[in-house]
């Protein structure tokens, strides 16, 4: 005797070799033995043979149209051999009853399953929904196909026009049109990148790299909501300081000041001078949310995203020939450029100019100090006795810098793009660092004197970190240090002006002890703060390989760090080149320079020879 059975929702053919009322030893067509529930046999059968059923019932089934065979079933439960009996107009061979199993079996959305061998047929609106259901994934499945082959012939589809770049950043998996991109990519062997640039839907390789970076942390754009005018400051004693600021040509969010006073005694009054837009921020009001949502300006270069709306920031910036609300630090300072004492008012201080680094670093260098044959210019005497004074802070902190460093100014001009080196610690740079330096010393210590909640930036073993406790800074050699010169670019340096101002008017602080408000500030702070940083750092090499491209680099000199790690003498870049792995650290190599790519922001570097090796080196490439 021969038998049809289900086993783990699969049809199987054997014989049966033994059987109780409850159990059968079977035996397939496959050779293989094993138990199985008398509940589970469904056909009993002599001949023919169970291999030649399976395979009749295969073609048999294939035949069978399910929509017929839902019309005569009616709606009653039935079981497969009475349907099979009443379509075949007689008693069904086994391969007939096996046949109409299987293509009840494989039609689930006309026939519903009610137990072994028996269904019942689906209720006529359901099956008309099940077959809509059916009709719309096989045109989204050609639709699939279509899109996956114009992508795989490097043509882009109209759909992708506005998917580009979120479809390669954050996509949405259940679309089809991902999905097609998935098939595309993996017919052709690309990546989706690559796939789509092959497509010629990047056109702008910079315009892909800032929108991906706006697509995560701006997704609704960099505009501002309207929102309500700043509040005017309140009255304010008003200070007799003419006070003057430093900053790139292109700054408008003027955060700082300074002042210099000459006494009769020999010493002098130096006010530091920070712009208070907390005057008109109110804790949780409108621009306080955007404030916070942003949580710091983006630099980059060419351009800039500004934390605060651009009325407000005209509010309170400290623009030349206007009286500006301040913070004011004033240093009184002994003619042997000590420091003996301080004040912090809030006032209203008059900007008598604003300098710009462009213009007066020209004037105001380390060739000019106190030359007789420099003409005379603004602010001369001031800017030479901070530049001494400057100096004096700076060794006070242990820190006096004795080696030569480059920073660089990159300048973007539609296409092209200038990369100009600027040797760090000039007196423009030591002057305001110094000054800023001093101020956010000083006030991080007066809040915590005062145990006056705030926000500190602490650095221990290498490790820069943001904290609500005012633990040392070990690389500006303070004893802690409080962001606060900069409120109309950072909210952390907007909170702590807010708790400077309690202590001032002698008021409640915005945010008391344990302010829970306070941690979340520093906790989303540090996350934004570090990705905009690495924006800023991955378009600065963007613009570093246009720049090779436009001036046609072909070789560079470079210094290496350790193992294939090397700096590029002329470039602010650090970079790895795996072919000078053996050189020397501290020795100068000339490199080959290949492969650009803008899009993966990559190059490829290679090792040409050694150009330097230092003296107490003996491993060298020949």
């Amino acid at each position: 005797m021969h038998l049809i059975f289900e086993e783990d929702g699969h049809f199987k053919a054997g014989s049966i070799l033994s059987e109780t009322d409850a159990t059968a030893q079977v035996e397939t067509a496959s050779g293989k033995r094993s138990k199985i529930k008398t509940a589970n046999i469904l056909l009993r059968f002599a001949a023919p043979a169970p291999n030649e059923v399976m395979a009749e019932a295969e073609t048999l089934a294939a035949e069978l149209d399910a929509d017929f065979l839902w019309e005569v079933a009616g709606a009653d439960e039935f079981g497969f051999s009475d349907l099979a009996q009443e379509y075949y107009g007689h008693v069904p061979t086994p391969a007939e009853s096996q046949a109409l199993l299987l293509k009840l079996h494989s039609s689930p959305i006309y026939f519903h399953k009610r137990g072994k061998g028996r269904y019942r047929p689906a209720p006529a609106e359901t099956l008309a929904a099940a077959k809509a259901g059916l009709e719309k994934k096989r045109l989204a499945a050609e639709r699939q196909a279509h899109l996956a082959a114009e992508l795989a012939a490097f043509r882009l589809p109209a759909e992708y026009a506005s998917l580009i770049p979120r479809i390669l950043i954050a996509p949405d998996k259940n679309t089809l049109e991902f999905k097609a991109l998935e098939d595309a990519a993996a017919a052709t062997g690309l990546s989706p990148l690559r796939l789509i640039e092959r497509c010629g839907a990047i056109p702008s390789t910079l315009d892909f790299h800032l929108s991906t970076f706006l697509l995560e942390h701006f997704p609704r754009g960099t505009g501002f909501n309207p929102v309500a005018e700043p509040a005017d400051p309140p009255e304010l004693p008003k200070s007799g300081v003419r006070a003057f600021s430093m900053d790139d040509e292109a700054t408008t969010e003027i955060d700082d000041a300074l002042s210099v006073e000459w006494r009769d005694d020999g010493s002098v009054r130096v006010g530091i001078h920070i712009a208070a837009p907390a005057l008109g921020i109110a804790p949780g009001s409108e621009l306080d949310q955007v404030a916070r949502e942003r949580l710091s300006t983006v630099y980059y270069p060419g351009d800039k995203i500004t934390m605060l709306p651009e009325a407000l920031i005209h509010h309170y910036t400290l623009g030349e020939t206007h009286d500006c609300p301040a913070l004011s630090l004033y240093l009184d300072v002994a003619s042997d450029l000590r420091v003996l004492g301080t004040e912090t008012r809030l006032e209203m201080v008059h900007i008598a100019d604003n300098l710009r680094h462009e213009t007066l670093e020209v004037l105001f260098n380390d060739d000019t100090l106190r030359n007789p044959a420099v003409p005379d210019y603004a602010y001369r005497r001031e800017l030479e006795w901070l530049r001494d004074f400057a100096a004096v802070l700076e060794a006070g902190r242990g820190k006096a810098d004795t080696v030569d460093r480059v920073d660089y100014n990159f300048k973007v001009d539609g296409e092209r793009i200038s990369i100009v080196p600027r040797k760090r610690g000039s007196p423009i740079d030591k002057v305001v660092s110094e000054l800023m330096i001093f101020a956010n010393a000083h006030w991080g210590g007066w809040l915590a004197e005062k145990k006056v909640p705030g926000i500190y930036r602490a650095q221990s073993n290498g490790k820069t970190r943001m904290t609500t406790s005012p633990d040392p800074h070990v690389g500006l050699g303070v004893d802690q240090y409080a962001w606060s010169s900069s409120p109309l670019r950072r909210y952390v340096d907007l909170v702590n002006q807010r708790q400077l101002i309690s202590l001032v008017q002698g008021s409640d602080p915005v945010y008391p002890p344990r302010s829970e408000q306070l941690f979340s500030v520093v906790r989303e702070f540090e996350l934004a703060y570090d990705a905009y940083n690495e924006f800023q750092r991955r378009l600065e090499r963007y613009w570093m390989l246009r720049w090779m491209q436009q001036e046609n680099i072909q070789e560079v000199t470079a210094k290496v760090i350790r193992e294939d790690l090397v700096r590029v003498d002329t470039l602010p870049m650090v970079t790895r080149a795996p072919s000078v792995m053996g050189v020397a650290p501290g020795s100068r190599v000339r490199l080959s320079i290949s492969s650009i790519d803008l899009l993966d922001i990559h190059f490829h570097a290679e090792y040409l020879e050694t150009l330097e090796t230092p003296p107490d080196s003996s491993a060298a490439l020949p």
